[in-house]
């Protein structure tokens, strides 16, 4: 499992997949200076800003299933119809991040946050541009005013990018602190789940590391990354009905992984 992992980590925490949840004491430092509602929670009346959003909505659909040309052509009808909309600037810029073309993404959410700098969707995607881009203080930034936002009702999508940006710096005590309050916000978040197992392996507290995946694998699908992660857990543990389980389900469900091939060959850390 990589970090950057875009399509997971953009789709539940960014485009507003999650349900509602309710936001925790945050511990990431910030301020709430320019707090304002999501964009997304607005529907614009009648005129050139609601058609726009018919433009984003539809480009936002298609960026979900990877059609990024599309979403970016609907980004593009959506200005054409409201020239200063901010969410078409935002979907411009999590579209030009997801190709790689990151000076016309940085453009875009700047141009987002100009438009409405307290937006927590806006400040939560930009974070993570600016993680992708070594700038990781900066984003973590970003992320604190995202979560702190009171009117933001998916506070698990900053919280697990804090995570995961904390993991880029190799600080996993920080990182696991990110993660419990994503869980906290949102008990079913399937990222910070596996995050907290990893964390609890790479310590060596397999125990917590086990109960953690259990918790993940009754709620969610296994990937061949979690699976991959009991099995070693599991041989740490000496579970070997454990292992051999997961062992079979890499054979059968996760054959073209890249885990598979590591425990072919018996590379097991």
């Amino acid at each position: 499992m990589t970090f950057r992992m875009l399509p997971l980590v953009l789709l539940v925490s960014v485009l507003g997949l999650g349900g509602c949840v309710t936001a925790p004491t945050s511990s990431i430092s910030g301020d709430a200076v320019g707090v304002s509602r999501p964009m997304s929670d607005v529907q614009p009346a009648a005129g050139p800003d609601a058609r726009a959003r018919v433009h984003v909505d539809l480009g936002q659909a298609y960026f979900e299933i990877g059609r990024y040309d599309v979403a970016l052509d609907e980004g593009r009808l959506a200005l054409a119809e409201s020239p200063s909309y901010a969410p078409a600037f935002h979907l411009l810029g999590l579209t030009y991040m997801m190709i790689d073309e990151n000076g016309s993404a940085g453009e875009y959410f700047t141009r987002a946050l100009n438009a409405a700098p307290g937006d927590p969707d806006f400040n939560n995607s930009y974070g993570w541009f600016l993680c992708l881009q070594g700038r990781e203080t900066e984003g973590l930034e970003r992320f604190a005013r995202a979560a702190r936002n009171p009117y933001y009702r998916y506070p698990t999508r900053p919280y697990t990018n804090a995570g995961l940006c904390n993991l880029r710096l190799s600080r996993d005590a920080e990182a696991q602190q990110q993660f419990m309050l994503a869980i906290q916000a949102d008990p079913a978040n399937g990222e910070a789940l596996y995050q907290l197992a990893a964390i609890a392996y790479r310590r060596g507290d397999f125990q917590t590391a086990h109960e953690q995946l259990n918790r993940l694998h009754q709620q969610l699908r296994p990937t061949a990354a979690s699976v991959w992660l009991g099995l070693r857990t599991a041989r740490k543990l000496g579970e070997r009905n454990a292992e051999a389980s997961y062992a079979e389900q890499l054979r059968s469900r996760f054959a073209d992984s890249a885990e598979h091939v590591l425990m072919m060959q018996g590379k097991y850390e």
